[in-house]
């Protein structure tokens, strides 16, 4: 059997160690399985949405917070709505920005950008946001152990997008600067702030450094030690964390940093890959999210082959494996969330019938809170749901004599579920282009039938339906006499 080893688009293709292709699949120890289609869970926001957040009250009830350009909303379970609960007048997001989201406390944090004021909600009391009283304008929000710190922030009409501010110690409604340990810092010479994690310690990312910032009480406060001096982080949309290692992208690829360093992720992997395909102009529209279940991160971006200024594209990482695949599907914002769940009355406002429902009905979806992982589409709520995405797998290009050409007769797929059909790629030369056959289908002997011959050969399995695994092929194949 030839297995469908790790994609690998930045090696060759013959003998590559492992798949020259990975379409809407994610990797597996011996395998690959299949990504669920997006299903819609609410109405449409005025707006792209910017910002997911779940919130806990005390009483564990979920509270679901949708952000667009120019609205906050609450989502209403009880009717799939999205109620306005935005400050009078609205908002004005710039184009690149987005909102971001701490839970404090009873209180949700929200920050939309050097144009927006910084916005508070006390969850059991509130019905609407309204601005936090003392606290800067900020592209960026966490909570680093007992304080709110915001970062690229904007005070009095100045913008400092280098500079850290953050509240008062287990005190988020007091933000002057001296009084219980509220204060900021300025870090110099790395550019601007591109991303924060928080944590018992504070990741900053820059376009040019990584600095962590370690909470060692009064009178400094808080210490900052400039950890990555080599490399930092362009895109703010590639940052999303896994515990303590933090995972973005670089000018020249994809990096884990750990706390001390980064590690590359991409290198002779994917990243030739991702950046000849990154429409980079349009690197604003970038999203990362981690789903712990599956215990992959992944990147929306819009590629050099959209139709539109909508990110088309998914690269996906298994962290816990180290390996990579990709997918081509339409998403606005990639996000996991907790959903507020449903009583039996409240699912007719999904689907009419049981039987058209996004999932089944002992999903997490409807159970409240329920782990959900995905985003936003359409201007709508978006859950990774559905039935399995067709896929398409490759394994590397092999030749089956290293002197002679060689026939092949038949494909075995080696996938469990749904449909498949298999398709061989030949070539004489390595400087030609590979030429695939017609896709034939599976027999009920339980094989391919092809009859393909050259001197090398490629071999892609298309996979439809409700699919659940593939792991690879054998064949059935021979040497081509010599004259």
């Amino acid at each position: 059997m030839i297995r469908f080893g790790e994609w690998l688009p930045d090696q060759p293709d013959f003998q590559n160690v492992g798949a020259t292709e990975a379409k809407n699949v994610i990797a597996s120890a011996s395998g690959y399985t299949p990504i669920k289609e997006l299903e819609a869970l609410s109405t449409a926001a005025d707006n792209r949405i910017r910002g997911i957040f779940p919130a806990k009250d005390t009483s564990s009830n979920v509270k679901l917070f949708v952000g667009d350009g120019g609205k906050l909303y609450l989502f209403d379970q009880t009717d799939s709505g999205l109620d306005d609960v935005s400050v009078g007048g609205g908002y004005s997001l710039t184009s690149e920005d987005y909102w971001r989201f701490v839970q404090f406390g009873s209180y949700v944090i929200a920050v939309g950008g050097t144009n927006v004021a910084t916005q508070k909600f006390l969850l059991g009391t509130d019905t609407a946001f309204s601005a936090l009283s003392g606290a800067p304008k900020a592209r960026f929000v966490a909570n680093v152990r007992d304080f709110v710190m915001t970062a690229h922030i904007d005070e009095s009409g100045t913008t400092t997008p280098f500079r850290v501010r953050w509240s008062a110690i287990n005190d988020t409604t007091s933000w002057t600067i001296g009084t219980n340990q509220a204060d900021s810092q300025d870090i110099a010479d790395a550019g601007e702030i591109t991303g924060l994690v928080g944590g018992e310690y504070a990741t900053i990312l820059l376009e040019r450094a990584i600095v962590r910032a370690t909470y060692v009480g009064t009178p400094l406060i808080f210490q900052f030690d400039k950890v990555e001096t080599t490399r930092g982080c362009q895109f703010p949309g590639s940052v999303a964390n896994v515990g303590h290692t933090v995972y973005y992208l670089s000018n020249d690829g994809f990096y884990a940093f750990d706390g001390q360093q980064s590690r590359p992720i991409g290198a002779e992997k994917v990243n030739r890959w991702f950046l000849g395909e990154f429409d980079a102009q349009n690197s604003d529209r970038m999203s990362c999210a981690v789903d712990p279940q599956q215990q992959v991160v992944m990147w929306s971006f819009v590629s050099n082959s959209a139709t539109a200024v909508e990110p088309d594209k998914v690269l996906i990482y298994n962290y816990a494996l180290d390996r990579w695949s990709y997918g081509e599907f339409e998403t606005e914002f990639l996000a996991p969330y907790f959903t507020a769940g449903y009583t039996v009355e409240q699912l007719d406002n999904i689907s009419s019938s049981i039987e058209t429902l996004p999932a089944s009905l002992d999903s997490d979806l409807y159970k409240g809170g329920g782990y959900i992982f995905g985003g936003s589409k359409n201007k709508k709520l978006h859950s990774f749901t559905g039935t399995s995405i067709a896929a398409t797998v490759e394994t590397a290009e092999f030749s089956i004599s290293q002197k002679r050409h060689g026939i092949l007769n038949r494909v075995i797929p080696m996938t469990q579920g749904g449909t498949v059909t298999a398709q061989v790629g030949t070539r004489n030369r390595q400087t030609d282009s590979q030429t695939f056959g017609t896709a034939s289908s599976l027999n009920t002997q339980g094989f391919c039938p092809v009859r393909t011959q050259g001197r090398f050969h490629i071999v892609r399995c298309n996979l439809t339906g409700n699919w659940n695994f593939a792991q690879g092929v054998d064949i059935d194949g021979k040497a081509l006499g010599e004259r």
